[in-house]
């Protein structure tokens, strides 16, 4: 039995760049999923922990994706493509299990699909190396299952390591592990699970994808990676929705680049600014906080936080606020006394350090 732990991650800067070829910096969480893959009589079959039942099926290829709830598609989806690849598959049953709150931003799918992936090419006898790893696990979320997703998670979830943000160059796709130990300046990364979930496969995420697209096809370049300044760009668009997402995109890699400059400095305290940042172009310029991820992050900053900002893909999920240790527990208690005032329900609150990568265990 090959059984492998992926974890799941949170992006402290650098929101939909990387799907436009540019930079992001996530760090791994100690929350993942635990995957095993053992060979069986006839079939594929999958069980999950968090789901009643098994979800058995056929050896085919993507043809047969239709027929499955969409969450053993995220694990049926390697197969079908190693299928389709001509790669004989034999029968196998998989079993998952994940401690990462679906819905929250925190990429609970990269850590279902990588898990999947590395025990697969272990109990297979793959030998896929990184790139290969990195490459079929993105093709499971974006062929097999259909989200647009950019590659930033699966990369995370493979490579991350403990102590360590990963700077990533979404084109070429090189990283760099820099140092992010916020315990070490007396602050803390406290997260904000608001629980207005979002769905990266619903029509908002796509559209903003499109619409980099089409203003990067408007300025003559490859991606809106190519583009470093932000206002010059949006002055030869014609149209305003293009104008703010190009504005984001540009100036959120501008950001992560100056994050990683402080992070290997080591001044933690100039991130603070750059998260706050951060928040207010994802809120103004791309449009994809929620009331409950702007209460957050606005109330973490008057409770003492030096940065927030909302991560994931948007229209929900989690806020991260850099806090000083001291300040966690009340910093805590004013976002739930916010939340509750508001009408909103209760938040989930966490601090979370960074955590290894893709592991046997």
């Amino acid at each position: 039995m090959a059984v492998w732990h992926a974890p799941g991650r949170i992006n402290l800067i650098g929101e939909h760049t990387d799907y436009n070829d540019g930079f992001v910096l996530p760090m791994a969480l100690p929350m993942g999923c635990t995957a095993s893959v053992e060979g069986a009589r006839d079939g594929w079959s999958v069980v999950s922990t968090q789901t009643s039942g098994t979800v058995s099926v056929s050896p085919s290829g993507l043809t047969g994706r239709d027929s499955v709830p969409e969450w053993a598609s995220y694990v049926l989806g390697a197969l079908w493509l190693l299928h389709d690849d001509g790669v004989e598959v034999p029968p196998v049953r998989i079993s998952v299990d994940s401690d990462v709150p679906t819905g929250a931003g925190l990429s609970s799918s990269a850590a279902l699909v990588c898990s999947v992936v590395c025990a697969l090419d272990e109990h297979l006898g793959l030998g896929l190396d990184a790139a290969g790893l990195l490459a079929l696990s993105r093709r499971v979320e974006n062929d097999a299952v259909g989200a647009p997703t950019g590659g930033m998670d699966q990369l995370i979830s493979l490579r991350g390591e403990e102590g360590h943000a990963l700077f990533c160059d979404m084109r070429d796709l090189t990283s760099e592990a820099v140092p992010f130990t916020p315990a070490d300046s007396g602050l803390a990364l406290l997260v904000v699970d608001t629980r207005a979930p979002h769905r990266l496969v619903d029509g908002e995420y796509a559209a903003r994808r499109r619409g980099c697209e089409a203003a990067a096809r408007q300025l003559g370049v490859s991606a809106l990676r190519d583009v470093t300044d932000a206002e010059e760009a949006v002055s030869r668009l014609d149209d305003e929705e293009l104008q703010r997402y190009a504005r984001h995109v540009v100036t959120e890699d501008a950001r992560v680049l100056d994050a990683v400059e402080a992070l290997r400095a080591g001044r933690l305290d100039e991130l603070g600014p750059l998260f706050t940042a951060s928040h207010a172009s994802m809120r103004d310029d791309f449009r994809i906080t929620v009331p409950e991820v702007d209460t957050a992050a606005e109330t973490l900053l008057s409770a003492g936080a030096i940065g927030s900002r909302m991560t994931g893909g948007g229209f929900g999920g989690c806020v991260i606020g850099l806090v000083p240790a001291a300040e966690v527990d009340a910093a805590g208690d004013a976002v739930r006394r916010a939340f509750a005032d508001a009408g909103f329900g209760e938040p989930s609150l966490f601090t979370a350090e960074a955590a290894a990568g893709a592991r046997s265990v």
